[in-house]
């Protein structure tokens, strides 16, 4: 008798279509005889879909994979389980751009198929671990980022102040809005509204992005896998600012403290159904004018004569 196969299904449980996408799927799973493991806070609203079990710490890590329906938060949260265990993610788009999701919500009826026949590619990305210490050196609180560390001022009307170290060495000194250490998936997430260059997610880099720093030099610069980025909140009253680990966990921090960031131990795994290349990916997601305003222009005058 063979063994049984387990999906981990991840709907948006705000999203009434995320959770119909979700009853379908596990449906096609069930006839396909899969079983479908979903977090107690889906039970309820999964529950009658077919082959479901509760989602929990003895049978978590025999999932095959995780898909995930709703937006690139819905993947980050996903993310945050299945990344320790080494389960590859794969996202199905209900949300807005969706970078992280391999398929967009029309495209969910080749779902099923492709993984009842493990019909899909794993692809890896980088991750960033970062650690807040004190003056002293003492670890105060540490996370993970698959997007990007941000560290942000707490007051509206102040800005706060900052040196940043590239392998213990200063870099430069700025009075800003905060400092975005990111990964190339977290490229064209907050880093690109920064106004920080995409980078294609294969590149094994840092990307450090000032956020509107008074300073003769504040571009964001690309930096070495290898190489650890510092972020000291330099000491003084209005210096006081936040920590965000992909917008979803936070500490404060003052001045005195340090933010350091380097590329994680962890990689997230996502599961790829199509080798679409990330420049096709990349038009798709931004709907970018391909033939730009010359060849608008150029069609127009051809139509016109």
């Amino acid at each position: 008798m063979p063994a049984t196969r387990f999906v981990t299904v991840t709907p948006h449980g705000g999203r009434p279509a995320a959770l119909s996408a979700a009853t379908l799927f596990i449906q096609g799973m069930t006839a396909s005889g899969i079983t479908s493991l979903v977090k107690p806070e889906h039970l309820k609203a999964l529950g009658s879909a077919g082959d479901v079990q509760r989602l929990g710490p003895d049978n978590g890590q025999d999932s095959e994979v995780a898909v995930v329906f709703g937006g690139d938060g819905s993947i980050l949260r996903a993310a945050e389980w299945a990344m320790p265990l080494d389960i590859p993610v794969l996202g199905v788009n209900l949300g807005h751009v969706g970078f992280l999701a391999e398929l967009e919500s029309h495209e969910t009826g080749s779902l099923i198929s492709h993984v009842v026949e493990r019909n899909y590619t794993v692809e890896q990305r980088m991750t960033i671990d970062t650690i807040v210490s004190d003056a002293t050196g003492s670890e105060l609180w540490r996370s993970f980022a698959i997007n990007e560390v941000s560290i942000e001022k707490l007051a509206r009307e102040r800005m706060i102040e900052v040196l940043v170290r590239v392998d213990g060495r200063a870099l430069s000194r700025w009075g800003t809005d905060g400092v975005l250490v990111s990964t190339p998936t977290g490229s064209t997430a907050y880093a690109f509204s920064a106004n920080g260059p995409v980078m294609w997610p294969d590149i094994d880099a840092l990307l450090l992005v000032p956020l509107s720093a008074h300073a003769l030099f504040s571009r964001p610069l690309v930096i070495g896998p290898n190489s650890t980025v510092s972020i000291e909140i330099l000491n003084s009253e209005e210096s006081k600012a936040v920590v965000w680990c992909d917008g979803r966990r936070t500490t404060d921090i003052a001045g005195g403290m340090v933010v350091t960031a380097r590329v994680g131990e962890h990689r997230l795994n996502l599961a790829r159904i199509s080798e679409r290349p990330f420049v096709d990916r990349l038009v798709r997601k931004f709907a970018l004018p391909v033939d730009g305003w010359r060849g608008v222009a150029e069609r127009t005058q051809q139509h016109a004569d």
